[in-house]
């Protein structure tokens, strides 16, 4: 521990997203700034608490920090068997929300019971032809889906996308270049227009670290408002087979490397 750490002594379980530009690839040891850190999850074991800052902080910023999601809304969060996917909609369910999403048929049992209730399969349904009125979108997929997704808000909804394409005011969050809010400005140019001309929002979202949003999903977890879900924790010897398993995109929650 450095010497000015106040919150946590050393054999504390802890866990955390580290900052941007101080992450690990698979690192055994990493630092990590206290402000980033939250205490682990009580009920958690060390590898299901792996599995839950990077998406539980995309969830938490997009359906609370931006989404200012409310009871009685409506939200749909795309590919809901997802990592980010099934701990949204665990949290939108919690916020009082109806919320929609698309998987594949076979997932759709697990899914009504973290709280899905409008269930769309990607591969012979449509959702621009099913919903309609829609106060926010969770959009993780391609162009196309998020272009369709702005068809199915209602007048002053929001279309919160963790996919792209990256906007001027995201950069201008980051303290970017001139030459990087250009690039971001020519990306979003034909997404943000068509948002507008349908009286809608875009917003793209790249997580932060937050450890003070950590904790308050922490509190969510160990009073049993929100569950891990891992598909597969792989040995740290068998790394390449993780990532494969990642990249075939069926894995249901999160996939996680045990270092020891």
């Amino acid at each position: 521990m450095g010497n000015n750490v106040k919150k946590y002594n050393v054999g504390d379980e802890v866990y955390a997203r580290p900052t941007d530009f101080h992450i690990g690839t698979f690192a055994e040891y990493i630092m990590v700034r206290e402000e980033d850190l939250a205490f682990k999850p009580k009920n958690l074991s060390m590898e299901e608490a792996a599995s839950v800052p990077l998406v539980a902080l995309t969830a938490w910023q997009a359906l609370v920090e931006i989404g200012q999601l409310k009871k009685g809304q409506k939200v749909f969060i795309q590919a809901g068997s997802g990592g980010v996917g099934t701990i949204a909609i665990q949290l939108a369910k919690h916020l009082g929300a109806t919320v929609a999403t698309t998987a594949s048929a076979k997932s759709f049992d697990f899914l009504k019971e973290i709280g899905a209730d409008v269930l769309i399969d990607y591969k012979t349904q449509d959702f621009e032809a099913i919903l309609k009125d829609y106060d926010l979108v969770l959009n993780s997929q391609d162009n196309k889906t998020l272009e369709k997704s702005l068809n199915i808000l209602k007048a002053g909804g929001r279309v919160i996308s963790i996919s792209g394409p990256p906007t001027p005011e995201f950069a201008e969050a980051i303290h970017a270049n001139w030459l990087v809010k250009m690039v971001t400005r020519f990306l979003s140019f034909a997404i943000k227009k068509k948002a507008k001309k349908l009286g809608v929002n875009y917003t793209f979202l790249f997580m932060k670290a937050d450890g003070n949003q950590l904790n308050e999903i922490t509190k969510l977890i160990d009073s049993g408002i929100i569950q891990t879900i891992i598909d597969k924790v792989f040995p740290f010897e068998e790394t390449n087979k993780a990532l494969e398993y990642v990249e075939n995109g069926r894995a249901k929650g999160k996939v996680v490397v045990k270092i020891k």
